[in-house]
């Protein structure tokens, strides 16, 4: 479904360096895998890269065969909002918006019947334990549940790659071992497939296997 394949990036300037080189990765339907690797690596880099948020320098990302670096912006803004679900650190819901209105977004973006987009939103806080909390303000909400609103906005499209940039960061680690948990079970359920950045060991064995970025690539790393 996603295939990675030589992937390179480096920056220019007078301290020119390479960020890393040759990045190989493929995922199938349903495969969760964890990237891990020292702080400034370039994990995040390479979550912006897949996404098509920063080009590469080198190498091919492909998904279910479609070449993303051949795109132009709004093809790859289309592709985002239709085929990608993000979870980041900061959670980035917005406080003006309710709970079921935060996770709608995604789905007002891509012109879905306003019935269709209530029951899927309902369907989704229910699957994230937020079911009564739909007309909330963010304020209202602990770190724990911002999290799982961001879950829920990132899956309720039904996105076949759910990109995850240190979702727990933020979090204490009984708060941030129960939404790892659901992430999981949620990228899972929705049969997508899911790539989670983090530098917690913990965080790691919450999926299916765990690599490493290095200058030179992912390695598989043991259990």
């Amino acid at each position: 479904m996603l295939v990675v394949h030589g992937l390179t990036k480096s920056y220019a300037g007078p301290r020119q360096r390479t960020v890393f080189a040759d990045v190989r990765l493929e995922l199938s339907v349903g495969d969760y895998v964890a990237v891990m690797g020292e702080s400034g690596i370039g994990k995040s880099t390479l979550l912006n890269l897949i996404a098509g948020l920063d080009s590469a320098d080198e190498g091919s990302i492909q998904l279910d065969g479609l070449e993303l670096t051949t795109l132009d912006d709004d093809a790859l803004t289309a592709l985002r909002r239709k085929r990608m679900g993000f979870v980041f650190q900061a959670f980035h819901v917005l406080p003006y918006l309710t709970v079921a209105q935060n996770v709608a977004l995604p789905l007002s973006l891509l012109g879905v019947a306003r019935a269709e987009a209530d029951a899927r939103v309902a369907i989704m806080l229910a699957g994230v334990g937020l079911g009564e909390r739909a007309v909330s303000m963010p304020r209202e909400l602990s770190g724990g549940e911002l999290q799982r609103v961001a879950i829920a906005r990132a899956l309720v499209h039904r996105p076949q790659l759910v990109l995850a940039d240190e979702p727990t960061g933020n979090l204490d680690a009984e708060t941030a071992s129960q939404v790892l948990r659901l992430l999981r079970e949620q990228i899972k359920a929705n049969g997508a497939a899911g790539i989670l950045v983090t530098h917690s060991r913990m965080a790691a064995q919450t999926c299916d296997r765990a690599l490493q970025l290095t200058t030179v690539g992912l390695r598989e790393l043991m259990p």
